[in-house]
């Protein structure tokens, strides 16, 4: 399956991205390479694997979430490592300007 310097183009244009004409004909050469392995990839017959989301074995775990007090003290300790502004508000580094 070969990929035309027209879909190149588009794509390029989806992605913000301004392409010179070696560019493009890179990118065609190699794009129509990579759906040319995957037409073969289609041909192996996968009907009798399972199919599977992960291999690993690997499970999520959860905990459920406890309400633990907090001793003042360590309250204050956390308070006193923000700095405090003329009204004696909290402050933090801003996330956007």
């Amino acid at each position: 399956m070969a990929i035309s310097k027209d879909d190149i183009t588009r794509v390029a244009r989806l992605a913000h991205l301004s392409l010179s004409e070696d560019e493009i004909s890179s990118y065609q050469e190699q794009l129509s390479s990579v759906l040319e392995y995957m037409d073969i990839l289609n041909e192996v017959d996968v009907s009798q694997v399972p199919i599977t989301a992960q291999v690993t074995g690997l499970e999520d775990v959860f905990r459920d979430d406890v309400v633990v007090d907090c001793p003042e003290v360590q309250q204050q300790a956390i308070i006193a490592e923000f700095p405090k502004d003329s009204d004696g508000v909290l402050t933090v580094p801003a996330v956007f300007e």
